[in-house]
């Protein structure tokens, strides 16, 4: 394995009753209780980096972006045009910043370029996870201008989607026998983009189109219980509510893991660019909705549908896990309940960096968690590596190295 180091610390410390870095430990009695505190208060990412040398091995192929680890082993690589292109270039970014090795920052560059035909492409909502992941991340280590103008152009090009009357961005062009305009609760994430565009560029019309869309998620997307429905369709014409939908949760009703974590990550984010009391309240409710639930597995990694029958027979979700702990180490800075926020994380993140949930080293495929799913509906990618689940952990523990 390759000799790498952890950039600001050899242990990111996890306490259960106090911020990181701030435990109090008067009440062991002596040095071996002491250091068995210690112990049992850290997130060791030893085996997260012992899975880094096979992002490094996996050759750069413009065509064959890794998405996630076939049921046979291999990896299902896809073009820039998939959703999830981008993360794969985050991640190694992300790892950089936690293991300060150039090599992980080149490759990642090496891949970059690859992506930029993506800043034109209007068939999509997903302009977020695919440019504000991979360029985004790169522009703020970098400050290269051609990143910057790849950011604003691809946030023109997502402007484009967006429809006044229903004050929100259309997220996906398929499906018309189904619905009209579809606003999923994923499409939260894209207002990242938009924000940033606004600040480079000095644009604001990009950060009023994210702002509208946010509220207006806000107003339709949630329950009285504060849990989300993955699909609204609106009427084009009107703007009003035409229906209700789900296309990866259980059911309509049901409370799709990812999709919960989704706005707790959007809201959170959402607050840190309007400094409305309202984003920030939805994040809170989001949050405690999903610490509320009985059937909440201790290891804190939920299943992939919160109400799906026969629960505890049902596969896991890590990737709703890892956004879900990136996105309460943030709001945890901003809420009265960050304490508790972080405790979350903390615990989240103590789970996702040992077994079972990383990979073990014999596993050759450029990922780092098993155990995610993608898209149980349609039987594809269940119970198996996905690269935004190591995008997210990645996230998760540079904040939480940040902050400490």
């Amino acid at each position: 394995m390759m000799d790498m180091e952890i950039k600001k610390t050899v242990w990111i410390v996890i306490c259960s009753t106090c911020l990181l870095g701030a435990c109090d430990q008067s009440t062991s009695t002596n040095g071996e209780e002491q250091e068995a505190d210690k112990k049992e208060k850290v997130i060791d990412l030893t085996a997260v980096k012992n899975r880094l040398d096979y992002f490094l091995d996996y050759p750069v192929d413009s065509t064959a972006f890794p998405r996630s680890m076939e049921p046979d082993g291999t990896v299902r690589g896809v073009p820039s045009k998939d959703w999830t292109s981008g993360f794969y270039v985050g991640s190694l970014l992300y790892a950089y910043q936690l293991f300060d090795n150039e090599a992980l920052k080149k490759q990642a560059l090496n891949w970059l370029p690859y992506l930029a035909k993506e800043k034109l492409n209007g068939g999509t909502h997903d302009m977020g996870f695919k440019v504000y992941c991979s360029y985004g991340n790169a522009y703020k280590l970098t400050a290269d201008e051609d990143y910057k103008k790849v950011i604003i152009e691809s946030s023109e090009t997502l402007a484009t989607r967006f429809n006044g009357r229903v004050g929100a961005i259309k997220s996906w062009d398929f499906g018309k026998d189904r619905w009209d305009f579809p606003v999923i609760i994923d499409n939260m994430m894209n207002l990242e983009l938009l924000y940033e565009a606004s600040k480079l560029s000095g644009n604001e019309r990009y950060a009023a189109i994210a702002s509208s869309h946010a509220n207006v998620t806000l107003k339709n997307h949630f329950r009285p219980n504060h849990s989300s429905y993955h699909v609204i369709d609106y009427d084009p014409q009107s703007g009003e509510v035409q229906n209700k939908l789900t296309h990866q949760g259980h059911d309509v009703e049901s409370v799709w893991s990812r999709g919960q974590a989704w706005g707790l990550y959007g809201f959170t984010m959402v607050y840190r660019y309007t400094n409305d009391l309202a984003h920030l309240q939805q994040a809170e409710e989001i949050a405690d909705f999903i610490f509320q639930q009985t059937m909440l597995p201790e290891d804190m990694i939920p299943y992939w549908d919160m109400l799906a029958p026969d629960l505890a027979n049902q596969p896991r979700d890590a990737s709703a896990a890892a956004v879900t702990a990136s996105a309460l180490i943030e709001l945890s800075q901003y809420s009265e309940n960050g304490d508790q926020y972080r405790q979350y994380a903390n615990a989240i993140l103590k789970s996702l960096t040992n077994e079972p949930y990383v990979l073990n080293d014999e596993v050759e495929v450029p990922f780092i968690l098993a155990h995610s799913t993608g898209n149980m509906p349609k039987n594809d990618e269940i119970d198996l590596p996905i690269s935004y689940a190591d995008y997210y952990l990645l996230e998760a523990l540079v904040r939480l190295n940040d902050l400490d």
